[in-house]
């Protein structure tokens, strides 16, 4: 027979040993854990590197297709506008003609101011005007002085005394500088 202090060192023995395997579970349980979380955690990585390759490729795609369509535009942009001049080269051919044949000027200068008056036309519906700067106030913005004049009268100093050539706006932006010649 056992002694009483014997089965206290028995029962704390098997105490251990139970808390050694219980330990070993648990650790064997959470190293469990760990590699299902890290095979959950590469799947995860997986699936958002396939993603991100995808938008990749699809951002790529798009980038070159709005590039075709941009030189596309630039290629046939200006056919409409080019189309409506047209007509204005066809008036230009029948007034040559017409001038070859007739000794009537008076009717040759109303067929140009028709078509220059049509041509004109043409122009506003595309948005394109022409500044008027004569007598007005000098600005850069508007104007390019190319030369400097003693001014006729008193109040044309710092303004518009000669147009040399017309300026123009294109929907209210700056075409073409007027070039003018600047009272002082």
């Amino acid at each position: 027979m056992k002694t009483k202090k014997e089965d206290k060192t028995q029962e704390i023995k098997d105490t251990k040993t139970k808390k050694a395997k219980t330990t070993k579970k648990a650790k064997v349980k959470k190293a469990d854990d760990k590699s299902v979380q890290i095979e959950e955690l590469g799947e995860k990585l997986a699936e958002i590197t396939d993603k991100h390759i995808r938008l990749q490729a699809e951002f790529d795609n798009y980038r070159k297709r709005t590039l075709n369509e941009k030189i596309e535009l630039m290629k046939s942009g200006g056919a409409d506008i080019l189309q409506a001049l047209l007509p204005v080269i066809d008036n230009f051919e029948r007034a040559i003609d017409a001038s070859s044949k007739t000794e009537d000027i008076a009717a040759v200068r109303e067929g140009i101011d028709l078509i220059y008056n049509s041509f004109k036309d043409f122009l506003e519906k595309k948005g394109v005007k022409s500044m008027e700067a004569k007598g007005k106030e000098f600005d850069t913005d508007f104007h390019e002085a190319l030369t400097k004049i003693p001014a006729p009268e008193e109040d044309l100093k710092g303004k518009v005394v000669d147009v040399i050539e017309k300026g123009y706006l294109h929907n209210d932006k700056v075409m073409r500088f007027a070039k003018v010649v600047v009272g002082e």
